[in-house]
C-alpha cells in the first residue's frame, strides 16, 4: 500500500515537472526552409545580385577569389544533391568592408548553365529561389 502510494506520488511530480516546463519552456517547431517555399524574381533582386546572375551566366569574371567556390549545403536547406552540385557567389553589400551576408547559390551539372539560383541576404539562414522569366 505504501508502495503503491510512493509510486503514484512519483508519477504525479514527474507529470507535474513536465507540464511545468513546457509552460517556461516551450518547444518550438523549426520552420520549413523559406528556401524551399519562398521564391524571389530577377528583376526584384538587389543591382548587385542582378549584375553577379549575370556574371555567373557569363562565366565571370567575379570580384572575390571565392566566387564559384563549390557550397557544401550544411544548412541543409537546399535540396540535398551531391557534393560539386553547388556553387556560391557573393553578392556585393554596399559599404561593407568584407563579402558581406549576401549570397546567390547555383547548382547543376554546368558551372555557366545552372539548372537553378537561390539568393540569400542573411548568409545562408534562408533561400529564395531566384526565378528568371527568359
Amino acid at each position: 500500500m505504501v508502495v503503491d502510494s510512493l509510486s503514484r506520488l512519483v508519477r504525479c511530480s514527474g507529470a507535474l515537472l513536465l507540464l511545468w516546463n513546457l509552460s517556461v519552456c516551450p518547444v518550438q517547431a523549426k520552420a520549413v526552409p523559406d528556401a524551399i517555399q519562398s521564391t524571389i524574381g530577377l528583376a526584384q533582386l538587389p543591382p548587385e545580385g542582378q549584375q553577379t546572375y549575370r556574371l555567373i551566366h557569363q562565366g565571370g569574371p567575379f570580384p572575390y577569389q571565392k566566387d564559384g567556390v563549390v557550397f557544401g549545403n550544411r544548412e541543409r536547406i537546399l535540396p540535398q544533391k551531391a557534393r560539386g552540385y553547388y556553387h556560391e557567389y557573393t553578392v556585393k553589400t554596399p559599404g561593407e568592408k568584407t563579402r558581406g551576408a549576401r549570397r546567390i547559390v547555383c547548382g547543376g551539372q554546368e558551372v555557366q548553365k545552372p539548372q537553378n539560383c537561390y539568393y540569400s541576404d542573411d548568409h545562408y539562414a534562408s533561400f529564395r529561389e531566384i526565378l528568371d522569366p527568359k
